[in-house]
């Protein structure tokens, strides 16, 4: 372990805690994570895991702020209108930890880049807004044996879990994307700003236990929160033996069906989180 005094200072009160120390704290600084989407969900992951110190962070988006981002979006601000999210996230995190290096992938994730993108990672935290690259994310984790923090939000709800390989994946929760049309996205159901921020502060502090190998990990379980009720639950996520992805004859072995799929809109599928 090799901390400057302005480090010291700036990770004190982790190194304080006995579950992290200084051991823990030069994990975070080793540790490599790509955020998929640097909007709702993607803005308090990045913000917290540069503040926590995670050394290598990856942004991929291919978006602009836009004004009606910013009810939610907390990593922009409005003179940054009109510039691409990454860059604009990128600011602000450097703002909070100029020792976190990020790395602006300012491109769609595709069935082209996704393996190669999510090779070069330790953990990738998933809070993109559409199915088609939620599935691409999750069956390129599993195929390249990362560990998948996905979380979703729609409304007053949001879900969270874990995906470890070896263990029971994305399609075991949801085999296949719902038909187009069948659940409303943001743009058209609303959300409430401030769930972002909690799934998404939620979603930084599984990344950060995972870097850190403390605690009960979200692997096997679904946590699903109506924000309307302050009600959380947890919901076993056994592996389904059948799975195409990781069940005992899996079918899919690349990516390639995902080079046609529609972007259809992501929320949370009615009656997880109720």
């Amino acid at each position: 372990m090799n901390f400057s005094e302005d480090e010291i200072q700036r990770y004190a009160r982790h190194i304080l805690l006995p579950e992290v120390g200084g051991t823990g704290q030069d994990a975070l600084k080793k540790a490599s994570v790509l955020i998929v989407g640097a909007g709702g969900l993607g803005s308090p992951v990045a913000l917290y895991l540069a503040a926590a110190g995670v050394g290598r962070i990856g942004l991929v988006d291919d978006d602009v702020v836009e004004l009606s981002n910013l009810q939610r979006q907390i990593a922009h601000v409005t003179d940054r209108i009109g510039q691409p999210k990454v860059e604009s996230a990128a600011r602000a995190m450097h703002a909070i930890n100029p020792g976190t290096r990020v790395d602006c992938h300012n491109a769609r994730m595709t069935a082209d880049n996704a393996r190669a993108l999510v090779r070069d990672y330790d953990i990738v935290c998933d809070g993109c807004d559409n199915f088609a690259t939620r599935y691409l994310v999750a069956d390129a984790c599993a195929l390249e044996r990362r560990t998948l923090i996905s979380a979703a939000v729609l409304r007053f709800e949001g879900q969270l879990s874990t995906f470890r390989p070896g263990g029971p994946c994305y399609r075991c929760l949801y085999p296949e994307a719902p038909p187009a049309g069948t659940v409303p996205s943001c743009a058209e159901a609303g959300v409430f700003g401030a769930v972002t921020g909690v799934m998404g502060t939620l979603q930084a502090t599984e990344a950060l236990k995972e870097i850190l190998q403390i605690g009960e990990s979200l692997a096997g379980r679904l946590l699903v929160w109506d924000a309307l009720a302050m009600r959380f639950h947890t919901i076993t996520l056994p592996a389904d033996p059948d799975c195409a992805l990781c069940g005992a004859h899996p079918a899919i072995h690349d990516l390639s069906a995902h080079r046609d799929a529609a972007p259809v809109a992501c929320g949370v599928p009615e009656g997880t989180a109720s």
